[in-house]
């Protein structure tokens, strides 16, 4: 069965390139379904798409009297969603989550790949408000293809012109390889912090905030994975998806449980929480007074210093290395861990792969303030017993998208082996 692609067509004088577009895909073997708004219609008209994709044109909500829900039903039979042209309005309606007509609707109930062809006039595209649309939708995983730079049809000069057809059909291509790279396999992801409870209003944790797990989940569904996320307290909204396990946790012994548990069938566990290497040694049911923590004493100066006693948490991915070795999990599960520091970044790194047994380590700075906790992006440096792969600086989603990619190398070359 053909790989279906959904192909938004909105209303700029671009618009008879995408007739190119969906010529180049269905001679690709793709089944391209062409959604188009009201205003595309006026440039190009449907019986044309129809002609040169063999399906019916999606224009309207209602237009289908056997999918009562239309946009849920194309949304759900796609892997890619391109938008080529898509205009600057239809740039912000996206980012802003506008969903007023057939095209944008259906944006808003898809989880798979999007791949967004911006054309504009240069002052629309280039405008505060449409560049912030994009690095919005960069950062929630979109592939927004830059413009070409010439002539518009307003008769302006500079970026705006939609890319050339074959340049988006090879952007499609390629999100439909990533679509399929993970297929079959169960990919377990932690995220975000844990929190070690003195009493039922006071804990231990640290400024993780889940972005990088979270991003990882989203990239390895769209990848095709059936995914388990275990996730510490964050203020992230749970991915939706019919191939997603969300377990919610909160203490370091709980994401321990749960992750050797979904353990048990993984063909990749990705460690990307920050789980609190401590707690305290003893923990209360009710809210302790303020001289009931410890023994205290005063300073000099009249400050109070308290001693509280903590005990180590347990070592997650080192109890999935031994269990691994010890052959209670499968043994060409691939184990991925990470390694936020801030200092001597490679060797520290380098140093925590080889003491725990994994098989590669994502060491990043979290000193830096672009790319250390709660930033949208980040840059990391991938480790390996056999090598060492940069990924620059990119929206965390992206960098998970190049972070999975060499997972499912890693995958490939142990099917061969």
């Amino acid at each position: 069965m053909a790989e279906q692609v959904l192909l938004g067509v909105s209303g700029s004088i671009a618009a008879y390139k995408a007739c190119e577009l969906c010529r180049l895909l269905v001679k690709a073997g793709i089944d391209v379904q062409v959604i188009m708004t009201s205003h595309a219609t006026e440039l190009v008209g449907p019986s044309t798409f129809r002609s040169l994709s063999g399906n019916a044109v999606a224009l309207d909500l209602f237009d289908d009297p056997s999918a009562p829900i239309h946009h849920i039903e194309l949304a759900k039979a796609a892997s890619v969603f391109v938008i080529a042209p898509a205009t600057a309005n239809i740039v912000n309606k996206l980012a802003a989550g506008v969903a007023d007509d057939l095209l944008t609707t259906t944006a808003l109930a898809f989880t798979g790949r999007l791949v967004v062809a911006p054309a504009a006039n240069t002052q629309m595209y280039l405008d505060d408000t449409t560049q912030e649309s994009i690095r919005t939708l960069e950062a929630r995983g979109a592939t927004i293809l830059s413009p070409d730079i010439g002539a518009l049809a307003c008769g302006d000069k500079g970026p705006g012109r939609l890319p050339e057809p074959q340049v988006i059909a090879d952007a499609v291509l390629q999100a439909l390889k990533r679509s399929k790279a993970l297929a079959g396999r169960h990919i377990v992801i932690t995220a975000g912090p844990t929190r070690e409870d003195f009493d039922p209003v006071r804990f231990v944790s640290n400024h993780s905030t889940g972005r990088m797990g979270y991003a990882l989940a989203r990239a390895a569904l769209q990848m095709g994975a059936e995914v388990t996320l275990i996730s510490g307290p964050v203020n992230l909204p749970a991915p939706v998806n019919d191939h997603l396990a969300f377990v919610p946790v909160v203490s370091a012994r709980e994401m321990c449980e749960a992750v050797l548990h979904a353990a048990q069938s993984a063909d990749v566990v990705l460690s990307a929480a920050a789980v609190a290497d401590f707690r305290p040694q003893m923990t209360s049911d009710t809210k302790l007074k303020k001289y009931a923590l410890s023994e205290l004493s005063e300073l000099e100066e009249g400050e109070t210093v308290i001693s509280v006693k903590l005990v180590q948490n347990p070592d997650i991915i080192t109890q999935l290395s031994e269990a691994r070795q010890a052959g209670s999990l499968k043994p060409d599960l691939v184990l991925v861990g990470f390694a936020a520091e801030t200092n001597d970044i490679d060797s520290n790194a380098r140093e925590k792969l080889v003491r725990k047994g994994l098989d590669l380590i994502v060491a990043n700075d979290v000193s830096r303030e672009d790319i250390g906790f709660a930033s949208v992006d980040n840059e990391v440096l991938v480790i390996s017993p056999e090598s060492d792969t940069p990924i620059a600086k990119a929206s965390k989603f992206e960098v998970a998208w190049r972070l999975l990619e060499l997972v499912s190398d890693r995958l490939r070359r142990s099917d061969v082996d």
